[in-house]
């Protein structure tokens, strides 16, 4: 569209376009004994519980100025957590003329932005290999917003409220809004990339690979890091503690692993 943050378009009515962001997250760990599986995933499921997520979500909707209307959530047995807010749209103190602007989102500050007709929900999923020793955590987030901010603004927050080895991002813009003279407009700002949304410093840390469909307003990204340290994967213990062929074959099982959950495809493996 060539829009800049400071052009407006005159709208005929409520800007009804439909934009929604999923934001998936893994986080993986090597828990070689039955104890270590058990106590990470108590961990997990006590570190991301539905009070913690819940107060995760409300700063989201604080940060695109959303009011909650609504809170349903629960922790499931024998883990996991879902969360779900209905939001409405926010007191305008003046218009934001930033939400076009490709750029990271705020960590979080007081931001005001236009909402309405909107949710934003959380489901977890810790989860084990029965044979391999692998443990994973994923957390899956959806906000879709109606209205004038693109909810890729929370995306900077959401980044750095989990501890994430693995994300997968997707946005996408749907229905359509007119312009005053009855023009259809089916997206209402400029983007070429998820990418766009995250700070460099954290970009600077993963692998990024983009798939976007830009006639359809779909956007896909999905991030591994870069670096492997793998005391950050074993729960309860350092590497030091470990035979070096011990620690070869756990790196080899932890970065399989990561490549599958990346590539989305199983990789074929042996281990004596």
């Amino acid at each position: 569209m060539g829009l800049t943050s400071e052009q407006r378009i005159e709208l005929h009515g409520f800007n009804n376009l439909t934009k929604s962001l999923s934001f998936n997250m893994y986080d993986i760990c090597y828990t070689r004994t039955k104890e270590e599986r058990e106590a990470y995933l108590e961990y997990i499921d006590e570190q991301y519980n539905a009070d913690r997520l819940t107060k995760i979500l409300k700063t989201v909707s604080d940060i695109i100025g959303a009011h909650v209307l609504n809170i349903a959530k629960q922790d499931y047995v024998p883990q996991g957590a879902s969360v779900t807010i209905l939001v409405s749209e926010g007191p305008i103190v003046e218009v934001p003329t930033e939400s076009y602007d490709e750029s990271p989102g705020p960590l979080p500050d007081s931001v005001v932005m236009q909402l309405d007709k909107s949710h934003i929900t959380v489901h977890t999923y810790p989860e084990y290999h029965p044979d391999e020793g692998i443990s994973t955590f994923r957390a899956d987030i959806d906000v879709s917003t109606c209205g004038e901010i693109s909810p890729l603004k929370a995306l900077n927050y959401l980044i750095h409220s989990f501890d994430t080895d693995i994300m997968t991002i997707d946005y996408r813009v749907r229905g359509f809004t007119r312009d005053i003279s009855g023009h259809k407009l089916f997206i209402d700002h400029d983007i070429t990339s998820i990418q766009n949304y995250i700070p460099e410093s954290i970009k600077s840390i993963y692998d990024m690979i983009d798939v976007n469909v830009y006639q359809e307003n779909i956007f896909h990204t999905k991030c591994k890091l870069k670096e492997f340290d793998l005391n950050n994967y074993l729960f309860g213990y350092t590497k030091e503690k470990l035979q070096p062929e011990e620690i070869e074959e756990i790196t080899e099982r932890l970065k399989i692993e990561m490549d599958e959950i990346f590539y989305g495809k199983n990789i074929n493996q042996t281990f004596d």
